[in-house]
């Protein structure tokens, strides 16, 4: 076996979750003049804290200034009752942020704001620009002036609001996104809110997703659907790549600025695989229907005699859904998720490294002791708590373990919008598949074929 596998013991001292790829973030914005729109904004959010764990925050406007709260954590971290009922307004968006570009500090918290004379703003980001150190050499910024590549758009925004101050503060808007969105490369789903409009803008790729909802006496904007069903929104539609909705109290309007040779839809495949929801609709398709088609895909494309097919909680349940129906194998739990280990845990030691795994993921002894196995994940990126979850269940007596995973071998980091370290870091990077069938220490081993998932999306 190469060095790579066993170099991947040290990476468990990332924490118990980082065999899972971690996504930038999720937004959410409502104009609903007379409505509880900080409230509204508060379960819209809750309904995305999955696409963001360490900030949360929101900006709401009464017409006359933006407040802006935000704080480090989680959404119940970041407000309380007595915050929610001092923010008064009729539009408002939020963010729950995972740092992809710029550190994790109450600083880089979304959403970012900026003042221009008598206009202010805020915005929130879902995606990651890769030209962000071009555009601050542009821009004539000095290095470390901008910490985020969300801090530079508010900065490219407020530089363009400032130089049409002779204009309508809507009319300025427009003209300012006209001319910094198609200076931007990468993946961007944003929100923003002035005085009196909430906006939402989709990158020409529609890398991550954007929907537009309906609600009684106003609209809404969110990374997922269910963020809308929280609140009893109705989806109306996702954006197109390449869109800039933008709301105000005549309704709701389109506003496309990139060249129609710039739109080129490519949604993440990793929208359908992990990031989003279950219970969420990405191109008019359920994705708990996309996902538990992925594992009767993987139960035709690699059968196998076992005597119970499990998924690992909570993403690869669906799969395992599929493979067992497809398969004709018993489908049960064999894992239980601690749903309160948080996303940070740092262990020093092995012994603490392991029982950092136990914490989160334990197995049940009656329902897998001398079983054959059949264990569905949705991906593997760096294996290492893949692992360990492997050598618990033999601990707990599996007579076989046959690991199938519902997407393709992860060889290469993303950059739209996704931490998955880099290229040295990603076992199917570094190994073969037999060879990480041998470090994982599983009787067999098969990803999903790449055909097989855009068939299942």
């Amino acid at each position: 076996m190469s060095t790579a596998a066993v170099d991947q013991e040290n990476l468990l001292a990332a924490g118990a979750d980082d065999d899972t790829p971690r996504e930038a973030c999720g937004v959410f914005g409502v104009y609903a003049p007379g409505q509880p729109v900080a409230h509204l904004t508060y379960l819209g959010l809750y309904a995305l804290q999955h696409r963001g764990q360490e900030s949360a925050g929101m900006a709401v406007s009464d017409g006359e200034a933006l407040t802006v709260v935000k704080d480090m954590g989680l959404v119940s971290n970041a407000f309380d009752d007595r915050t929610l009922a001092a923010l008064t307004g009729d539009l408002a968006i939020g963010q729950t942020r995972y740092s992809t570009t710029g550190s994790s500090t109450w600083r880089n918290a979304q959403p970012v704001y900026r003042g221009i004379d008598r206009v202010e703003f805020a915005l929130g980001h879902n995606g990651n620009l890769v030209n962000t150190e071009d555009l601050a050499a542009e821009a004539g910024m000095l290095p470390g002036a901008i910490t985020s590549d969300t801090d530079l758009m508010a900065e490219l925004l407020a530089n363009e609001l400032a130089s049409h101050g002779d204009l309508p503060q809507a009319e300025a808007m427009d003209a300012a996104l006209t001319a910094v969105l198609p200076r931007l490369t990468g993946a961007f789903s944003l929100v923003i809110a002035d005085h009196e409009r909430v906006i939402g803008v989709r990158d020409p790729n529609g890398f991550r997703p954007l929907c537009l909802g309906r609600l009684d006496g106003g609209w809404v904007l969110a990374s997922e659907s269910p963020a809308l069903d929280v609140i009893g929104a109705h989806m109306v539609r996702e954006l197109d790549p390449g869109e800039v909705v933008i709301i105000d109290d005549t309704g709701w309007r389109s506003l496309r600025p990139f060249d129609d040779d710039a739109i080129d839809p490519k949604l993440c495949l990793f929208e359908f695989v992990y990031f989003a929801r279950p219970d969420a609709v990405l191109y008019g398709q359920s994705v708990h229907h996309a996902r538990v088609r992925m594992g009767e895909m993987l139960a035709d494309q690699a059968p196998v005699e076992a005597d119970l097919v499990m998924g690992v909680p909570e993403s690869g349940m669906p799969a395992a859904e599929g493979y067992a129906r497809a398969s004709g194998i018993p489908y049960g739990q064999g894992l239980v998720k601690n749903r309160y280990i948080g996303r940070t845990f740092i262990a020093p030691t092995q012994a603490l490294r392991s029982a950092a795994v136990r914490m989160k993921l334990n197995p049940l002894r009656d329902s897998i002791e001398g079983q054959r196995l059949v264990v569905v994940d949705d991906s593997i990126v760096r294996g290492t708590t893949t692992r360990a979850m492997v050598r618990m269940l033999r601990d707990a007596g599996a007579a076989e373990v046959h690991m199938r995973v519902s997407s393709p071998p992860y060889r290469w980091p993303c950059f739209y919008g996704m931490d998955t370290g880099t290229r040295g870091e990603l076992l199917a990077a570094n190994l073969t598949v037999d060879e990480i069938r041998e470090y994982l220490e599983v009787d067999s081993l098969t990803y999903l074929k790449l055909d097989h998932l855009l068939e299942a999306t």
